[in-house]
């Protein structure tokens, strides 16, 4: 007898709307894991270096939550757990320096070991220490350390594996959550060809099903319960043939954000650099060709420095005569402005001939204001002395032929941009 769950995978899989289409293969989903892992890095710093402060908002830790909870659906509201309830004290990491400082050695630890032994044993050790208000929430910042061990972690996501598994599973308790990752590594294993080793997939599976979108199979799969389930697939793929809007946006925001690549991938070359686009990203197709044609094959090693994140930024104008890069874009059009600061920032301070390098954020004119918002946050404030500059998209198109014409050299780009 065909395995109900495999069923509801493979319905699952074929559904655009799905969690599993929408956002697991979401690109920029990978491409903000060294962003958020970065900045969780950030957050342990700034504890042990006396500087997170005594509040939630304007810490570092608002910054990256809020960057978690931008990476869709399946993670909206992922903040509401750090958010300081004054009534209730909690949670207890912004009053409690000792608290705070525990919290910070799980996400050291976690950060600094690669088995999953060690990553359980960091949340007993948090877990007995009985922090009020610090549940496991926090594996959703866990899970962009270590995908494969760590799984996220929601009320959707709960009720979808208690509809599963037939599970008891509780919201707030590191022991149930602990119970509920050894069923889903062990649903996934099952299930491995169909799913990922990145627990991602099988938890957004579960996410939609605690969310309502699919029915759980019956635990007795008699033929009259199996008739009224499949029926109830039958019913989400049809829903699903007329609910594409949101993918349709999202690969219209794709082919935007490619464009204003090219774009800069053609000005650069235009003015006598060797281009390099995002590693993620050259495979792409744009008009007839990809976007990475062209372009350099791999970093100078003066550039590249063995951080995964340089190689992640959207374009870098590298100087044919030194080797250095002369500029760096992000274009953030509708994704996080916090990842693209910080993969730059990882240019900048990790790449010790990057002092010449001038950065720049590309954006619609209509964010604006959201990136000034986010370059005044305390977690950036290394940004100043760097001189991050905003290049809005009217800008750039308006005088992207006559510099490619005439210009010899990034200045024209620094008469149009503005500094942040």
């Amino acid at each position: 007898m065909h395995d109900p769950l495999a069923t509801l995978i493979d319905c699952w899989r074929a559904d655009p709307s799905s969690t599993y289409n929408t956002w697991f293969l979401w690109d920029q989903r990978i491409k903000n894991f060294r962003s958020i892992r970065r900045g969780i890095a950030q957050v342990v710093q700034d504890i042990r270096g006396g500087t997170f402060g005594n509040a939630y908002r304007g810490s570092s830790l608002e910054t990256i939550v809020g960057s978690i909870a931008e990476q869709r659906q399946i993670f909206k509201g992922a903040d509401h757990a750090f958010l300081w309830k004054p009534k209730l004290r909690i949670p207890d990491i912004y009053e409690n320096a000792d608290n705070q400082r525990a919290f910070a050695d799980l996400l050291h630890t976690c950060d600094h070991c690669d088995c999953a032994e060690d990553v359980v044993a960091a949340i007993q050790r948090i877990d007995a220490i009985g922090i009020k208000g610090l549940g496991p929430a926090v594996a959703n910042l866990l899970y962009f350390i270590h995908p494969t061990l760590v799984a996220p972690f929601n009320t959707a996501i709960v009720n979808g594996f208690n509809a599963v598994t037939g599970g008891r599973v509780k919201l707030g308790r590191w022991d149930h959550y602990l119970s509920m990752r050894e069923g889903l590594l062990r649903l996934n294993a099952q299930h491995r060809l169909r799913l990922s080793n990145d627990l991602g997939a099988i938890a957004g599976l579960m996410f939609d099903v605690g969310s309502g979108r699919y029915t759980a199979p019956p635990t007795a799969m008699d033929a009259a319960a199996a008739a009224l389930w499949k029926e109830d697939l039958e019913r989400v793929r049809q829903e699903s043939a007329v609910v594409q809007r949101e993918v349709s946006q999202a690969s219209e925001s794709d082919a935007t954000h490619t464009s204003v690549q090219a774009s800069l991938r053609d000005l650069g070359k235009a003015l006598g650099f060797e281009v390099w686009i995002a590693s993620n990203d050259r495979g792409r197709s744009h008009g007839s060709g990809l976007l990475g044609d062209g372009c350099l094959g791999q970093l100078p090693a003066s550039v590249d420095r063995g951080l995964e994140s340089i190689r992640l930024i959207d374009v870098l104008w590298v100087d044919p005569r030194t080797s250095r890069a002369a500029a760096a874009f992000e274009v953030e059009h509708t994704t996080s402005i916090h990842s693209g600061i910080v993969r730059m920032l990882d240019l900048a301070l990790g790449t010790p001939m990057a002092g010449d390098c001038v950065l720049f954020l590309v954006a619609p004119d209509n964010r604006k204001d959201k990136v000034a918002e986010q370059l005044q946050r305390p977690a950036f404030s290394r940004v100043s002395e760097l001189g991050i500059r905003y290049l809005p998209y009217s800008q750039l198109e308006l005088h992207h032929a006559p510099m490619g014409r005439f210009g010899s050299s990034i200045k024209p780009l620094l008469e149009i941009s503005q500094r942040r």
